[in-house]
């Protein structure tokens, strides 16, 4: 009995350590681009934090939320790497496209980690693909919050980058709002139709969008 349990013990220590590790830094199969919509996100959570990125002189729309490494189904998430953590001088010099230098550092902890890269690199792709995108400048026209379907958000962005198709790119919503476009890409950075479980679309037909402050 005594060895039974000493080895039930020793099996769950072993398994709550691997679990603890994460996975294997660069074993994934695509990227997801997820861009927010600042005000909305400063509306629902970011003012109550006091949040820098929801100051009306940094004039931000879509932001980056991250670069998130994907399986076909799933993804990993905190994984092993031998990659050095980021400065707090590199990951500052990322708040003009993550909305904060805090922003930037969780999304290097919790996905940039999987990506099988050092952090100046995590950083410099995702600012990449970011540049890539060409964010509907209707959006950042309005000077009223509006309602519309979550479909019109995805209309414009395939409209501004016209070589991309539909199942290409989700929009997401919260509280009842327009939340994140995610596109889907290659590791090169190409864009891909997204896996099952990245495909879900809001099908709100009334979701807020607040203006550019």
């Amino acid at each position: 009995m005594r060895k039974l349990l000493s080895g039930g013990i020793l099996w769950l220590v072993s398994a709550f350590a691997l679990w603890a590790d994460g996975e294997q830094a660069g074993d994934f199969d695509y990227y997801v681009l997820s861009l927010s919509w600042s005000p909305n996100w400063c509306a629902v959570e970011g003012d109550a934090r006091g949040s820098e990125q929801c100051d009306p002189d940094r004039d931000l729309g879509w932001v980056v939320h991250g670069l998130w490494p994907q399986y076909e189904e799933g993804w990993p998430s905190y994984c092993r790497t031998s990659a050095r953590a980021p400065s707090r001088s590199l990951t500052n010099a990322q708040a003009d496209i993550f909305g904060a230098g805090g922003a930037a550092w969780y999304q290097w902890k919790k996905h940039g980690t999987c990506a099988g890269l050092e952090a100046e690199e995590y950083y410099a792709l995702a600012r990449r693909a970011f540049n890539m995108v060409n964010r509907p400048e209707v959006l950042r026209k309005l000077t009223t919050p509006v309602r519309l379907p979550a479909s019109v958000v995805e209309e414009a962005f395939l409209q501004a980058n016209p070589d991309w198709k539909p199942d290409m790119l989700t929009i997401t919503c919260r509280a009842d709002r327009i939340q994140e476009a995610r596109l889907c890409l290659t590791r090169d950075l190409e864009p891909r139709i997204c896996a099952r479980d990245v495909r879900r679309d809001c099908g709100a037909q009334s979701a807020l969008l607040e203006p550019v402050r």
